[in-house]
């Protein structure tokens, strides 16, 4: 059975609701990817952080990825284009959301005095290029960077409970085709198994 796909969209009207307005840390990124903890000297995975600056980095938005869904409405998968990420991207600072964190989609679950402070989408011919470890990313990837203030969530970080951001937010929904869920998982695990290094 296919399942159908949906391209996720904003309007470039700023007034209505259609954006992304929150970024939470979460255990399992629906792009499939983790972010990294930064110390001092290296750049490396939460096994090795610095208690003093509490930074993590890593992708927002992958463009082109099917993310399955299963909900109300029943199992399909979304994605986002290039320039729907640019325009989420923009809207989101436009906006004044840098200090939007919250943790597993939660509300009430606000990550406190914290704030993202670094932003750039993957433009290889302008030299805007992935955040090492990332570099299989392609071009329109969203990467942010955030200082993390909450010495609680930052346990939850080291501790791997958090490994990666997630998007929130509301979107215009327009069909694009269906996919194989099979052949989507095969798509899936041999991305997965290009990003390993040897």
């Amino acid at each position: 059975m296919d399942l159908p796909v949906f391209k996720l969209t904003i309007s470039d009207n700023l007034k209505d609701d259609n954006e992304v307005n929150f970024v939470s840390l979460v255990e399992k990124p629906a792009i499939q990817r983790d972010f990294l903890a930064f110390n001092e000297q290296e750049r490396c995975l939460f096994s090795v952080v610095n208690e003093d600056k509490q930074i993590v980095s890593g992708p927002a938005m992958i463009p082109d990825i099917p993310i399955y869904r299963n909900d109300k409405n029943g199992e399909y998968y979304v994605l986002f284009d290039a320039d729907t990420i640019e325009k989420i991207a923009l809207r989101f600072f436009k906006k004044g959301y840098q200090s939007n964190i919250n943790m597993m989609h939660k509300r009430n679950a606000v990550v406190s005095d914290s704030a993202f402070y670094e932003s750039w989408i993957v433009n290889r011919s302008l030299g805007k290029a992935p955040l090492q470890g990332f570099e299989d990313l392609p071009d329109g990837t969203w990467f942010l960077t955030a200082k993390i203030n909450s010495a609680d969530t930052w346990k939850k970080i080291k501790s791997g409970e958090f490994r990666g951001f997630s998007v929130e937010g509301l979107f215009e929904y327009e069909p694009v085709a269906a996919v194989d869920p099979d052949e989507a998982l095969l798509k899936e695990i041999k991305s997965l198994l290009d990003s390993v290094q040897y």
